[in-house]
Parts: structure tokens; sequence; C-alpha cells
């Protein structure tokens, strides 16, 4: 069954799933094209670390696959599922690595040097990464979640299951936190002479 263009694109997430279950190849090719980056973003922000956000991305999407069988449209998103599953395996990854240190988060080269805005979006991009390390984990999970990839606060309950207070409160207490890391650097980041 193909989903006109105009489909909700969680409907077409579903719709995918239930394609792929019936052998349909190209739907988990669609369906992996669609949702595979934002998990692979998620991780990557979370983690900071490139190769473990993408150990996290097969793992979460080898779990989607799992599971595509038992799938009951309807009862949950198939992004919410995958984001859900996707925090926890990185809460996961996180406690492994307690005890080591936070500031081993790669810096993967710009494969375009020379510009100077470039350079400068990559300054910004590695200091909020490092802020956004020095958060608790679930601030960090919030924080991404809620402002990064732009969900909803009732979404992020689900996800992280909590109440929708406690997504307010720990979104908020992370940008605080977020703001008051990146303040002594707004000079070295450029935003000292930007008049907005």
């Amino acid at each position: 069954m193909n989903m006109p263009l105009d489909a909700e694109p969680e409907c077409e997430d579903a719709a995918l799933l239930a394609r792929y279950v019936q052998g349909d190849a190209s739907a988990a090719r669609l369906l992996t094209a669609r949702l595979t980056p934002r998990v692979f973003a998620h991780a990557f922000r979370v983690l900071g670390d490139a190769a473990e956000a993408e150990d996290v991305s097969q793992d979460a999407m080898l779990r989607l696959w799992r599971i595509a069988p038992e799938w009951r449209t309807g009862e949950a998103k198939v992004s919410t599922w995958l984001y859900r599953v996707t925090a926890n395996l990185c809460t996961d990854r996180l406690r492994r690595k307690r005890g080591s240190a936070l500031d081993d988060i790669a810096e993967p080269a710009d494969p375009t040097p020379g510009a100077e805005a470039r350079l400068q979006d990559r300054a910004r991009y590695d200091a909020l990464q490092a802020a956004l390390a020095t958060l608790p984990e679930r601030q960090r999970q919030a924080v991404v979640l809620r402002h990064i990839e732009g969900l909803a606060n009732p979404e992020i309950a689900v996800i992280l299951e909590i109440t929708t207070e406690a997504v307010e409160s720990l979104t908020a207490r992370g940008k605080r936190a977020l703001a008051q890391a990146l303040s002594g650097a707004r000079a070295q980041l450029g935003y000292e002479d930007e008049s907005h």
C-alpha cells in the first residue's frame, strides 16, 4: 500500500514498517533512510563520539526490525519508540564509560577547511558538544531531545519514561547549565561583535 505524499510522517513510518514485515525490502530502505540520520544525530549529541553513535544507531535499527512483526500500529509512534531505544542504549554506554574522561570527545575534521565561517561554526558546535557532555545524563537527554531534535515535552516524557513536569525541569536546568558553561566563551566563539 503506497501512502500519499502528504501523509503524516508517523503514519508513513508505521506503513513502511508494515510493508517491511510483508517482505517489502524497499520499505525497509526508505524507513532506514528516514530514521537512521535522526537516531545517529541524537546518539552523537548525547555520546559525543561518532563511532559509538554509529554503533547505537545500528543497534537501535536492528531492534526495530526485530520487533516489527509484533508492531501494533496506533499504540506508539515509530520515531518515539526508536528515540526511547536510542536513549536507553546511550544511557547504557554512558554508564559503562563512567570513569573515563569526558573530554575524550572526538573532533571530526572539517572536510572543507579554509572558510572562516565554517571554522567558526565548527568551534561553536564543538563548544556545544563539550558543554553538553558536562550535563548530568538525564538533563543532556532532555535538552538534546527538546532543543536540538525539536520534540515536544509530552513526547520526551514518553521517551524518557518520566512526567512532563520532570521534562520541563530537566530542560530548564540543562539550559541554565549550558548558558553558564558557554558564557565565558562568547568572544572566542565570535558572539562578542554580533548585534543580535
